[in-house]
């Protein structure tokens, strides 16, 4: 199972920084028995990890430097892979860079890395057999890419930063078979390469005859790529520490061992 991480932007909206964006500390971690401070980027990094991924695949610009000797050593059980996007032209650009390492079989996942959500476990909400959105609600869809599901969750449209969002429903992050990777990248080149964000990609793609599925199960949704952004995450990340302090403690059985705006938003 492969994770694609986009982290190739330049990152304006928060600039200046001595680092890449997706290094900015956000919160904290504990490392052995020590409190470190934790990369906006490991957020997501940490949710596919979760997921199964045993792989990660870091898009990065010829500057980001830093982020590669940052996860040189991998991440938990997942090993980290490195590709390089000359050129910021794109989120549909970068994701497709990583379609030579991807087989046909495998599942692919992707998200933000200057984005933190919740559920943790949101990876795990989506189907590995076929291209599906995971959905937030959030209160200004026009500045993300909002998605129109049928009565069945199928969607519809995206809609890419419509004043008149049909829905306040936004994709957060995305999940699919390997070969769906690789129809997307090819539809990508017969459209010479057009589309910047995936939205209108999975549009044409839909328009095609593709297929994709919605599930809204996001409960709260940041884009930390922004000021405003930066400190929302600080007051999700402390409401959610807050609640699991007053959650009661469960003592599980044992067991027999087995195993705020920005593009995508």
């Amino acid at each position: 199972m492969l994770g694609i991480v986009p982290a190739a932007g330049r990152g304006s909206r928060i600039q200046p920084l001595g680092f890449s964006k997706e290094l900015l500390p956000v919160g904290s971690r504990i490392d052995g028995q020590t409190e470190r401070p934790c990369a906006v980027s490991e957020y997501l990094v940490r949710r596919m990890v979760r997921a199964g991924v045993d792989k990660v695949c870091f898009i990065i610009g010829s500057g980001k430097s830093d982020i590669l000797e940052y996860y040189a050593a991998g991440y938990g059980a997942a090993t980290a892979l490195f590709v390089v996007q000359p050129n910021p032209v794109g989120l549909c650009d970068a994701i497709f860079r990583a379609a030579p390492l991807v087989a046909p079989d495998e599942t692919v996942l992707i998200g933000l890395p200057d984005t933190i959500w919740f559920p943790e476990d949101g990876f795990c909400r989506l189907p590995d057999d076929r291209l599906s959105f995971l959905l937030f609600p959030v209160d200004r869809p026009e500045f993300f890419d909002a998605v129109v599901l049928d009565e069945e969750g199928r969607v519809r449209e995206i809609q890419v930063k419509r004043q008149d969002a049909a829905t306040n429903w936004i994709w957060g992050a995305f999940k699919m078979p390997g070969h769906v990777l690789h129809q997307l990248a090819a539809l990508w080149r017969e459209r010479d390469c057009y589309d910047e964000y995936i939205g209108t990609l999975i549009n044409a793609y839909l328009t095609a005859g593709g297929q994709a599925y919605g599930a809204k199960a996001g409960a709260a949704y940041v884009d930390v790529g922004t000021f405003n952004g930066y400190r929302a995450a600080l007051r999700l990340l402390d409401d959610d520490a807050a609640s699991k302090q007053h959650r009661p403690t469960m003592i599980a059985p044992k067991a027999h061992s087995h195993a705020v705006p920005g593009e995508g938003a």
